[in-house]
């Protein structure tokens, strides 16, 4: 892999630019993958707290790591007013975690790598900001949570919606029976087109690609496959399913995550999952189209999840309904054309909203900001909002209904030894093999 591109600190980082935060209490931070979502999502939400310094970050693609190191930089120097330049560059994520100046890391990378990062993470005593969904497979999503749960470091799952006031507002009043005894449930999820052929084209030399494959097959360079060499817009890989699954775990992983949360199914799964999907039968981008899914739980509630509903989770109980979502969010169509925008937070009977939760009743755990809460967590030791277990119980669920998807059958599902019973072609796909020298360390 890829050697260190710059090493050197400033030897005094002026006081102002971290605000009244200490030097020895500041958490050091390295961000590992820069591009679309971390310089959107991740970066800023860590750079908005005095009380941690991104001081590197790494990436496969030499350019986003200049593009990083010039973007933080340049948030430094406006909040002191003064020239920064603090920010350490790798092209192997391997050296940046031998740094020992850095307290804790942002994998904000494609999902293959998500898994084998964090394990390598904790076990290098990094605590850990995870970008959802939490594996690629069950097999690597629990290891990775083992890991975390051995190490005693703090990994907090990306699951932003935890830190959503409507979301923690929505299963509060699930979970305290403002609907009555919930039965069903519905998650609504954005879809993603197929594409066009992409004929091989020649490595840029400025990315490590046979890096970025990782632990998957080794395949042809196409920019569709992989990210834009110009800007930061929607890369390919997401619609490749080498590297995810599509939307069922892009966006599933939020909602599957916001429904266990209502209905206290955090730390299980499904016992029952059937359903159908399309998948495209040519082109480079090949994750799953329009699909319908169901799965049954041991509690004997319900879940639908498929493109066609709105985009949100909605609650069905004895008493009523709610929907949840988030801010501004519209429903697909087919069309493509805009719809309308959908309320963050409705039920059938709006008094069900101003209910009170009374101080006997159960409280959900309480966070305004998801880094926020990370970084609090680092410095108190506590568990985060969204921790290992609970991602990889969330993307575990996405995933069985991605192998419900391909099997074309009901699957019944153990959820505490994590296999299917008397279905060996299923139990196959809960693993993919691991090219060298990219294997997960276990």
């Amino acid at each position: 892999m890829g050697a260190v591109v710059a090493m050197g600190f400033p030897a005094i980082v002026p006081a102002s630019v971290f605000g009244q935060t200490a030097p020895s209490n500041r958490i050091n931070v390295g961000a590992i993958g820069v591009g679309r979502i971390s310089r959107g999502h991740d970066l800023p939400g860590i750079w908005q707290f005095d009380q941690a310094r991104i001081m590197a970050v790494c990436d496969l693609d030499a350019k986003r790591v200049d593009q990083a190191k010039t973007l933080i930089n340049g948030v430094y120097s406006k909040k002191t007013g003064k020239p920064y330049d603090g920010v350490a560059g790798y092209h192997n994520y391997h050296e940046l975690l031998a740094n020992k100046d850095i307290d804790a890391v942002v994998i904000s990378t494609p999902d293959h790598q998500h898994a084998i990062l964090a394990v390598d993470a904790v076990h290098a005593k990094k605590d850990v900001y995870l970008q959802k969904p939490a594996s690629l497979t069950i097999a690597e999503g629990r290891t990775m949570s083992n890991a975390v749960m051995a190490s005693g470091q703090i990994l907090q799952i990306g699951s932003q919606q935890r830190s959503w006031k409507q979301f923690h507002r929505a299963c509060e009043l699930v979970r305290n029976g403002r609907i009555g005894e919930v039965k069903h449930v519905e998650i609504g999820l954005p879809g993603d087109p197929s594409g066009p052929d992409a004929s091989p084209m020649p490595i840029p030399s400025n990315l490590n690609y046979d890096a970025w494959l990782g632990s998957t097959p080794e395949v042809y360079y196409t920019e569709m496959r992989v990210h834009p060499q110009d800007g930061f817009s929607r890369p390919g890989w997401l619609r490749c399913e080498q590297f995810g699954a599509g939307m069922i775990t892009g966006w599933g992983a939020h909602h599957v995550d916001t429904a266990h949360w209502g209905m206290n199914t955090e730390y299980t799964g499904p016992v029952e999952v059937w359903g159908t999907a399309e998948f495209p039968t040519h082109g480079l981008w090949d994750v799953h189209g329009k699909f319908l899914t169901h799965a049954i739980y041991a509690n004997g509630v319900t879940m639908d999840i498929s493109g066609d509903f709105p985009n949100g989770i909605k609650f069905y109980g004895t008493e009523g309904w709610i929907f949840v979502t988030r801010d501004e969010m519209v429903t697909p169509t087919d069309s493509g054309k805009p719809a309308a925008a959908l309320q963050p937070l409705t039920a059938s009977d709006p008094k069900i909203l101003d209910s009170v939760i009374g101080t006997d009743e159960g409280h959900l755990y309480q966070s305004d900001d998801q880094h926020g809460n990370w970084l609090e967590c680092i410095k108190s030791r506590k568990a985060p909002a969204a921790p290992a277990e609970i991602g990889h119980r969330a993307c575990s669920t996405c995933l069985i209904h991605h192998i419900a998807m391909k099997t074309k059958r009901r699957l019944y599902w153990d959820p505490i030894k994590e296999h299917f019973k008397n279905d060996d072609e299923a139990n196959c796909m809960l693993s993919r093999p691991q090219r060298a020298p990219y294997m997960m360390d276990a």
